[in-house]
């Protein structure tokens, strides 16, 4: 079980450290289509290579394909899109803590598309989220980019959609096989739109390119990896909230490296937030799971 414990914490690390990297990479004058096509390329990349080496004989249906082309084509492009854009107008602690609300609203969109029943103490736990988020936004010490609030709320609003469809896929087809081809998808997009706009570019800093490597490898790779090799380990739940130290890892992280500063206010909301989505995932431990994690971030 330490080794379980281990593998989340890391994984965790190398989520949280993402938006720091993302931070660096705009430093270094590097495109956000830019910046999510190579996260996505190189990460299909290693994945494919993965399976030709290791797996070697696998198949996936026409029913798949599609599922994986929604999941990474869609989905995952906007949350991406949207997380690493709500970075350049909110620090990216508070992008961090915003994005945590997901199980909240997984529990929402439980209740409508797989029909789960809504307890009492499921209830009370999303209203504890809720209200820590009053608290982040009510501190009256800062001056609140509502641009970056909604860009950071529509990822995490997003990304419990492509939860909710994706556990259904991830259950039936390997997770390196599901993120292989979601990489895949995400990086075409990105890479389509990116030409279309005029957006992507390669003509940056040196520090740009290792700014691209710790998102891609580290955040990305290792950070996916590891999740699901400690989810094996501890169980979903336990590695559903073991990894919710992501948040903690990237305030630390923005407080240290870039003096971004949260008030009292905020950081007790923020401790709330994590709270009531803890509880969240406790409140439906005992319901029938349908849907689970395949990428995050």
């Amino acid at each position: 079980m330490p080794l379980g414990y281990f593998l989340i914490f890391l994984s965790a690390t190398g989520f949280g450290c993402m938006p720091i990297f993302v931070i660096y990479a705009y430093e270094n004058n590097v495109s956000l289509t830019t910046i999510l096509f190579l996260r996505f390329a190189f990460a299909s990349i290693f994945f494919f290579l993965y399976l030709l080496v290791k797996v070697k004989k696998w198949r996936i249906t026409k029913h798949h394909f599609v599922s994986f082309l929604v999941l990474g084509g869609l989905l995952y492009t906007l949350q991406s899109y949207f997380y690493f854009s709500s970075v350049k107008y909110i620090p990216a602690s508070l992008a961090a803590l915003l994005l945590y609300l997901y199980p909240v609203f997984v529990a929402i969109l439980s209740s409508v598309v797989n029909k789960e029943k809504v307890s009492k103490q499921l209830l009370i736990s999303i209203l504890i989220s809720l209200s820590g988020i009053a608290f982040v936004l009510g501190s009256p010490t800062e001056n609140i980019n509502f641009t970056g609030i909604l860009l950071a709320v529509a990822a995490a609003v997003v990304y419990s959609f492509y939860i909710i469809f994706g556990g259904r896929v991830v259950s039936q087809v390997s997770p390196v096989i599901t993120s292989a081809f979601i990489a895949l998808f995400a990086s075409l997009s990105f890479l389509i739109g990116g030409l279309y706009t005029g957006t992507l570019h390669f003509a940056f800093a040196p520090m740009g390119w290792l700014s691209i490597a710790g998102i891609a490898l580290f955040s990305s790779v290792i950070a996916m990896l590891t999740f699901f090799a400690g989810m094996n380990i501890t169980g979903p739940t336990k590695a559903s909230i073991l990894s919710m130290v992501e948040p903690v890892i990237t305030v630390g992280l923005s407080t240290l490296m870039f003096q971004e500063k949260m008030s009292m206010l905020q950081m007790i909301g923020g401790l709330i937030v994590l709270a009531g989505a803890v509880l969240v995932v406790l409140s439906r431990e005992k319901a029938p799971r349908t849907e689970g994690t395949t990428l995050s971030g």
